[in-house]
């Protein structure tokens, strides 16, 4: 939910600023959706660099190497934002992102059955780490949306 947030905020802010400057190239609201996430995603991925120890504990215990596992997911994360930025590797990046979303999806699983905190320092109450479920599908058509149609600039 809070990923969405960021989405939506970072959408909002680039539809702004499209209203008095970068016309042209703020133009489309898929190209604003894929900024976003590009941003977006860039973000989280250096969240997961900067502070691993703060994800670990959504996977140990279950899968092994857990600090190693948020290490390739925040660099996955990094490389898939700025793909997203480059033309010629954007669909890619954007199929590697709805992979990882995917992939990602148990340890999301794994917070909400064992009513862990969700990361971040976000309510740790049930309904939310439950209704973070709900969020994946949404993120996955937001990428599919801004990055996977064919003739988008």
């Amino acid at each position: 939910m809070a990923f969405f947030l960021l989405l939506l905020t970072l959408w909002s802010l680039l539809w702004l600023t499209s209203l008095f400057a970068f016309r042209r190239e703020l133009a489309s609201h898929t190209r604003k959706g894929r900024l976003a996430a590009a941003l977006a995603f860039t973000v989280i991925g250096i969240s997961h660099l900067a502070t691993p120890e703060k994800m670990e504990y959504m996977i140990a215990g279950w899968l092994p190497y857990a600090h190693e596992l948020v290490i390739i997911s925040g660099v996955a994360e990094i490389a898939g934002g700025i793909g997203l930025l480059i033309p010629g590797v954007r669909r890619l990046a954007g199929w590697g992102l709805i992979l990882l979303l995917i992939v990602m999806f148990p340890a999301n699983i794994n917070v909400a059955i064992h009513q862990l905190p969700p990361p971040g320092g976000l309510p740790a109450s049930p309904w939310y780490v439950w209704s973070r479920l709900f969020f994946q599908p949404l993120y996955i058509a937001w990428i599919g949306w801004s990055t996977l149609r064919k003739g988008e600039r």
